[in-house]
């Protein structure tokens, strides 16, 4: 079986970032991923030096095309099933939907996904609603938007920072009630506030129009904002025993090494949350050079 210094699994921002650098470093690497990455939807990808405005799928295919001078670095679409540890030769099985893979260093970056409490979002997530106002505030700076969150205190944070986009706002918590301090907060700033449960999302081609209340109003609103639950598509860091923090964390040391030895982490799958194209690339340059290090002295 062909052995790997590195199986990357996910090319997301982070692991296309890691498998540059250790192609740079002459690493044998084999990325695997499946295509799933979170940003797909959305029309452009924003903040991300060089690269504002780009559309996700041609950000990836550069990075891609970044890889090809480097032939120590293969990248291939499958789905990783299974990741095992042999305790006695300390390498890595990595069972795909197509072949197994021998490895002495995992690197973990399949990112995250979103779960939302109306399903019907998702149909205008990436066009007209975001979750990010650092990535698509301004372009939909002044317009008429929608706050849409069942959590007091990420309502308020989001609100807030919407607010310097946008002065035009309405809160809506889908039957959730809110604190005095907060409706009081919001009326401050001249923000309406609807506690009714949202009834419908209407609008065409993915570009909200109004959203309708279990009264039976419906209120105009061009987009907004939404704060969704995140989560890992997958359980290999849990079934590697990495260790995790209180909220779910993989713990590491700031270079992408995890409580155990060859499993690495980097991008939104550290930490269970969303991060920018930037981030999640630094982070995944990071984890590369723990990793190349890690192998340098093991090997010298």
């Amino acid at each position: 079986m062909e052995k790997f210094d590195c199986v990357v699994v996910g090319a997301g921002p982070a692991g296309l970032s890691a498998a540059l650098t250790l192609g740079r470093a002459r690493r044998k690497v084999a990325v695997l991923d499946n295509g799933r990455n979170r940003n797909r939807v959305t029309q452009e990808s924003h903040g991300f030096l060089t690269r504002d405005n780009i559309k996700p799928q041609e950000f990836k295919d550069i990075a891609i095309k970044d890889l090809e001078p480097y032939p120590s670095v293969s990248i291939s679409n499958e789905t990783v099933q299974e990741i095992t540890k042999d305790t006695e030769t300390n390498l890595f099985l990595v069972t795909s939907d197509n072949k197994t893979y021998l490895t002495e260093k995992i690197l973990l970056a399949t990112g995250v996904q979103e779960e939302f409490s109306l399903a019907q979002i998702r149909q205008y997530y990436g066009k007209s609603l975001y979750s990010c106002p650092y990535c698509d505030g301004w372009e939909l700076r002044d317009q008429p938007l929608a706050i849409v969150a069942e959590n007091e205190d990420h309502l308020l944070h989001m609100t807030k920072l919407v607010f310097n986009w946008s002065k035009d706002l309405i809160v809506f918590t889908n039957g959730h009630q809110i604190s005095d301090n907060t409706r009081n907060t919001f009326e401050g700033k001249k923000i309406q506030v609807y506690t009714d449960m949202i009834k419908s999302l209407h609008g065409e081609n993915g570009n909200l129009e109004s959203i309708e209340l279990e009264s039976g109003e419906a209120i105009p609103r061009n987009g907004g904002f939404v704060i969704p639950s995140f989560y890992r598509p997958n359980k290999f860091a849990e079934q590697l025993n990495c260790e995790a923090d209180e909220n779910g964390g993989i713990i590491t040391d700031g270079f992408g090494r995890t409580t155990v030895n060859g499993v690495y982490i980097a991008g939104e799958t550290e930490k269970v949350g969303p991060s920018s194209l930037m981030i999640a690339a630094a982070d995944g340059f990071k984890a590369a050079t723990g990793i190349n290090m890690d192998l340098t002295l093991e090997r010298f």
